[in-house]
């Protein structure tokens, strides 16, 4: 069974929440789950989740700006972590900013836990906050600049 990318839906609101919950304290602080709850309930604009075999394993979502495409709330369930699940799901959200022709820019604000994941994806630092997000959890602001592709 493939993992299936599709558009979250207010019946996933828990196990999403239980997808997050797995990455605390080693990704998130515990005063982020207000934040996400607070986001899910009033924030979300492009929200999606992976499945694999029925279950949430990871859930990600895309904010829009004038002529910016921020990635927000984005995780994959401890248990299934560096099955791919990450990736597939960054993959998908920057397919869909690319052929936005409104977006100029894609950015994602991190962690130290989280940044090198997206360093590998074309992201480059921008500025880094201490304790920002709370105690011992670092702001990354991070922009994507793809590598250009040669031709032969």
């Amino acid at each position: 069974m493939t993992a299936i990318i599709r558009a979250y839906q207010t019946k996933d609101k828990e196990s999403v929440i239980h997808c997050m919950k797995s990455n605390v304290p080693a990704h998130f602080a515990v005063s982020e789950i207000d934040d996400l709850i607070y986001y899910l309930e009033n924030e979300i604009e492009d929200y999606f989740v992976l499945e694999y075999h029925g279950e949430i394993k990871a859930a990600s979502g895309i904010n829009y700006e004038p002529k910016r495409g921020k990635l927000s709330w984005d995780f994959v369930d401890a248990d299934a972590q560096g099955k791919g699940f990450g990736s597939k799901l960054l993959n998908h959200r920057l397919s869909i900013l690319r052929n936005n022709t409104a977006i100029d820019l894609i950015t994602v604000r991190t962690s130290q836990t989280a940044f090198q994941f997206y360093e590998k994806h074309d992201f480059v630092v921008q500025r880094i906050v201490k304790n920002y997000w709370a105690d011992g959890f670092d702001l990354y602001e991070m922009t994507y600049q793809p590598k250009p592709t040669t031709q032969l």
